[in-house]
């Protein structure tokens, strides 16, 4: 006799979003990216759609990073003081999907560059790379509401997924991505109510659910993964089962997570029973991506070429029917 199994039926869709646009769309980008669109949780085909696989970005800094452990940095070689020929290298020869660039040279406490010099910045790594970008503050929100307005602005057209806007602090990057035609993430702090009614005030807006993507924020391997995957999973059943305010892709930073791990950074004269710094550290960003891919994670921000190379494998894997 064979063997039937129980299927759910959702009556709910993700929203899919663009990132990117094409010169026929007003932009300079080579392709675009699409996320979202799911009808189903994920890697559960038979249940419903998947029809874009999780991409993969990886991190940029407009400044070298002080803090990442050196195993970190030497795949890197000399680009890391050159914001575009790290982008370039990340794209060409680590295959990344979009690049996502960080502004943590306009923290008042890492250089406190101004709105031109940010500005300045996107610019050259827009005409450094052809695939989509993404692009984030500083942290420091009052610094942030002066600098991303005017890197909206100078990439008009491109469609950029620029962040982060949180409750406290959405509404001049809200309107910062309505004039100037991006998309915008939109941050919550590990709390499905708050993640909603962010959604709510930034729809309120005036800008389409369609141009939403929530950063639920993460924790690594260790450090809190299980609760947050359980947050993701809660908002995609919400989502599936017709709320239409936490129906928005997932951006999981999980590079960021990561490597704060003292289990990926300490060194084996620190530890000398860890094993090898420089596969545990890629390792530890690799086991923390695979989880976030089951909990629904559209987008993953992540750092070392190895655990980008990795993850890109298992994805293929699992978007195999």
């Amino acid at each position: 006799m064979a063997i039937e199994f129980l299927k759910e039926h959702w009556s709910g869709l993700i929203e899919e979003v663009q990132i990117g646009a094409t010169k026929d769309e007003g932009g300079t980008r080579s392709h675009v990216i699409k996320i979202g669109a799911e009808t189903t949780l994920p890697f559960l085909f038979e249940e419903g759609k998947i029809p874009h696989p999780p991409v993969v970005a990886m991190e940029v800094w407009d400044v070298a990073p002080l803090d990442w452990p050196q195993f970190l940095k030497e795949p890197f070689g000399d680009v890391l003081n050159s914001p575009s020929d790290w982008a370039k290298k990340c794209v060409d020869e680590f295959k990344a999907d979009l690049i996502c660039l960080k502004l943590q040279g306009s923290h008042p406490d890492f250089g406190n560059k101004t709105a031109d010099e940010a500005a300045k910045v996107v610019k050259e790594v827009i005409l450094a790379v052809s695939v989509p970008l993404i692009i984030l503050g500083s942290g420091d929100d009052v610094k942030d509401n002066l600098i991303l307005p005017k890197c909206c602005e100078v990439a008009k057209g491109e469609r950029l997924l620029v962040g982060e806007a949180s409750q406290e602090s959405y509404k001049t990057l809200t309107a910062a991505v309505l004039a100037d035609d991006h998309n915008i993430i939109a941050q919550s702090p590990i709390d499905i109510n708050i993640a909603k009614q962010l959604n709510i005030l930034i729809t309120d807006m005036g800008l389409p659910a369609s141009r939403i993507v929530i950063n639920p924020t993460i924790g690594a391997l260790g450090y809190g993964l299980e609760y947050a995957y359980s947050i993701m999973e809660r908002a995609r059943l919400a989502a599936l089962s017709g709320d239409k305010m936490l129906a928005m892709p997932f951006i999981a930073f999980v590079g960021q997570e990561a490597w704060r791990a003292k289990e990926a950074k300490a060194t084996i004269k620190e530890f000398p029973n860890w094993g090898k710094e420089e596969l545990r550290g890629p390792m530890w960003e690799n086991v923390t991506a695979a989880a976030l891919l089951q909990a629904g994670a559209d987008i993953l921000v992540m750092r070392h070429p190895k655990a980008v190379a990795a993850i890109k494998n298992t994805i293929e894997e699992l978007m195999t029917r």
